[in-house]
């Protein structure tokens, strides 16, 4: 039977979550609604010496062998963001039997382009030597974020240079999932994302699309159909295209019945319904894993 810190009428919930996802409120809400029983969580592990540079680990249990593994990082205009608060995310990938490393990252305005993606690659450095320990498969890492997360995760699959700070290559990871991520932004009109990036400074090799090549690893882009916060079409759409031209496998989808927040949500058992999010998450990591 599924525990829950404390129950939560799944129809109350559902009326509540529409009005409430952006707040801290609906975060506590839907975590409110997560299993503890299908994941041993280790909280707080280094992979830096900043307060910022540390992660959580959800093991499945019950799995047999060594589990492909997920580095998630989530949005936030790189400027806000607690990786406690994506719990549903860590246990929904531990229920399907994935090992899910979720990241703290350093935030604007302390601290701009490139260091959130440094330290992106630096924990991914950290699954690599450490990810066994916790019943990953070293040989099945993929990177995978939300939002500006998605960013992160882009340019770390993307962009050799990021990896290669920890002695590694993109080739190293089996694969890649960006939900309705920015993937080609600029001139950047958001204030909280200049400051991020210094705009009007900012380089044109900051974008994902710049560096979409044959050697890409295989690709997950999802986001919404209607999507008010990033351009699906100019993001989504146009980096899978890209990615596909140069040969890489990629799958993508635009879906309904989804806004920019709760594609990630949609992840929680009790949104689940509103699309397959987890259902092809899942399906790309056990698929494309077992193809290396």
């Amino acid at each position: 039977m599924n525990t829950t810190d404390f129950p939560v009428p799944r129809r109350s919930l559902l009326a509540m979550l529409p009005a409430l996802l952006t707040a801290c409120s609906a975060v506590d809400l839907l975590n409110a609604t997560v299993s503890t029983d299908t994941y041993r969580l280790t909280q707080g592990l280094p992979y830096g010496d900043h307060p910022r540079q540390r992660l959580d680990v959800y093991q499945p249990v019950d799995v047999i062998g060594p589990a492909p593994m997920v580095v998630f990082f989530y949005g936030g205009s790189w400027s806000s963001g607690e990786r406690a608060d994506y719990r549903f995310v860590g246990e929904a990938l531990a229920a399907s039997g994935i090992v899910a490393v979720i990241a703290d990252y350093r935030l604007s305005p302390a601290f701009t382009y490139p260091t959130f993606v440094q330290d992106s690659a630096r924990a991914v450095g950290w699954a690599v030597a450490h990810g066994v320990a916790h019943g990953g498969d070293p040989a099945r890492i993929f990177v995978m974020g939300h939002s500006a997360g998605a960013y992160n995760a882009a340019m770390v699959a993307l962009d050799p240079r990021w990896l290669a700070a920890e002695g590694l290559t993109p080739s190293r990871l089996a694969g890649w999932i960006g939900l309705a991520g920015p993937y080609d932004f600029l001139p950047i009109a958001d204030r909280q994302t200049q400051v991020a990036f210094d705009w009007p400074r900012t380089p044109g090799d900051s974008q994902p699309l710049f560096h979409a090549s044959p050697a890409s690893p295989p690709a997950l882009l999802l986001a919404p159909a209607d999507d008010r916060v990033v351009n699906s079409r100019r993001s989504t759409v146009a980096l899978a295209r890209r990615l596909q031209s140069s040969g890489v496998y990629v799958e993508s989808a635009l879906l309904d019945g989804v806004s920019h927040v709760t594609l990630v949500a949609s992840m929680a058992s009790v949104l689940r319904d509103r699309a397959p999010v987890l259902e092809r998450v899942s399906a790309f990591v056990k698929s494309v894993g077992q193809a290396r």
